[in-house]
């Protein structure tokens, strides 16, 4: 027992952590995240799993930057680090300094998912692009000054059109400070040369990782905001980046941008002759038009006699005023021979003709009331009584019972 040697928990935990250390200094490890989470110190915590076990890792701040992707739950990844314990807890841990993740590059993983979120956001929307001008006559140019890509820019506008302004921002276009240096090119050219017409952003081929500048957020943000419109060059045909997504015209090629900005001199002065030629055409019908009209009209009788037409036009006058009287007099008397017919059915109901036959009307006094029967009165009720021609003011001495 005096023999015994007593650690503390601390002093274990530092020698599984030396042990591990020195054991396990560096480690390739493959497994599935679970429980990731984005500390707001800028750690990430997460583990990794496999059919049986798991183990703690952890991605430190500084080296979180350097990752091209955002690792997610249930992604399978294969990571380098140091195995360690975290003394505090006695939890044993893998530091990481580098991830990939299986069956998809990280390039290829970050691609998707920046483009994913910046869809959601909007900024691929059709509606949000600007036009680009028919004749642009200021046009800047974002690029490296010594690539390929500049030099085919140039030879196109020089071959095509060549009394327009250029103005040439050079860039790195690959590299760790490309996207930085693009994305303020685009800012700069829209604060400080606004009268520019178009940008062209781009650089010529080159591998996936050499194009993945404008693969980054700040170039395409920088993109969207810009007031100048954005046409995006970058690469072949074959290649698409982030910036293509975001601009509001994508070229395949840089010197299919420049034909894309700048018209071919010589098929627009051709499209211009064959209007010209076109216009002097209808021109000359509608003159050859109007000056058979005028013959036409200058031999026509109105102008030889124009008497002869006023006085044919006065004869239609007559005419007309002929029939007007005509149909008028008709109308009146059909609608004279109406209104007799009517006066005479007004007459033969009028109560007036019925007095002029000798016929009176009773009214029993006060009441004014039509006396239809001897029934509605007594003997020295006063009644009125209306001939043809006047009243009569008369009472009842005597009633005659006498039915029809």
């Amino acid at each position: 027992m005096k023999n015994r040697k007593i650690y503390t928990i601390t002093q274990i935990n530092q020698l599984a952590k030396k042990l591990l250390e020195d054991s396990f200094s560096e480690v390739w490890i493959e497994g599935e995240i679970s429980n990731f989470k984005l500390h707001s110190s800028g750690h990430m915590y997460f583990s990794l799993k496999d059919e049986t076990a798991q183990i703690s890792a952890i991605i430190y701040r500084g080296m979180s930057f350097a990752l091209k992707f955002v690792p997610e739950d249930g992604m399978k990844v294969r990571v380098k680090g140091k195995l360690t314990c975290f003394t505090k807890r006695g939890q044993y841990q893998i530091i990481i300094s580098l991830m990939e993740p299986q069956g998809k590059g990280a390039l290829q993983l970050a691609f998707e998912q920046l483009k994913e979120r910046l869809n959601k956001e909007g900024l691929f929307d059709a509606e949000k692009k600007q036009k680009i001008l028919f004749l642009p006559q200021k046009i800047g140019v974002v690029t490296s000054p010594t690539g390929a890509a500049i030099r085919d820019i140039l030879a196109v506008i020089e071959r095509r059109f060549a009394n327009v302004e250029i103005l040439i921002y050079p860039v790195c276009v690959q590299g760790d400070n490309a996207a930085g240096e693009i994305a303020g090119a685009i800012d700069n050219l829209n604060g400080n040369f606004s009268y520019l017409d178009v940008l062209i952003v781009g650089r010529g081929g080159g591998s996936y990782e050499d194009l993945w500048a404008f693969n980054e957020e700040i170039v395409a943000r920088a993109i969207y905001r810009s007031k100048i419109p954005v046409i995006s060059a970058v690469g072949h045909e074959i290649d698409y980046t982030i910036a293509d997504f975001v601009a509001d015209l994508r070229a395949p090629t840089p010197s299919a941008a420049a034909e894309l900005v700048v018209k071919n001199k010589e098929e627009l002065l051709y499209r211009l002759k064959n209007y010209q030629m076109q216009l002097t055409r209808n021109i000359q019908y509608k003159l050859n038009y109007l000056v058979e009209s005028f013959s036409r009209l200058n031999q026509s009788s109105v102008f030889l006699n124009p008497f002869n037409f006023i006085d044919r036009k006065q004869q239609e006058i007559d005419y007309l005023d002929e029939g007007l009287n005509n149909n008028f007099k008709y109308l009146f008397n059909n609608k004279e021979k109406s209104f007799v017919s009517l006066l005479e059915k007004l007459n033969i109901l009028n109560p007036l003709a019925v007095l002029a036959r000798g016929y009176s009307i009773s009214w029993k006094l006060p009441q004014n009331t039509i006396l239809k029967n001897t029934e509605e009165v007594k003997i020295n009720d006063k009644i009125k009584i209306r001939l043809f021609q006047g009243e009569m003011i008369c009472e009842v001495i005597r009633k005659i019972e006498k039915h029809i």
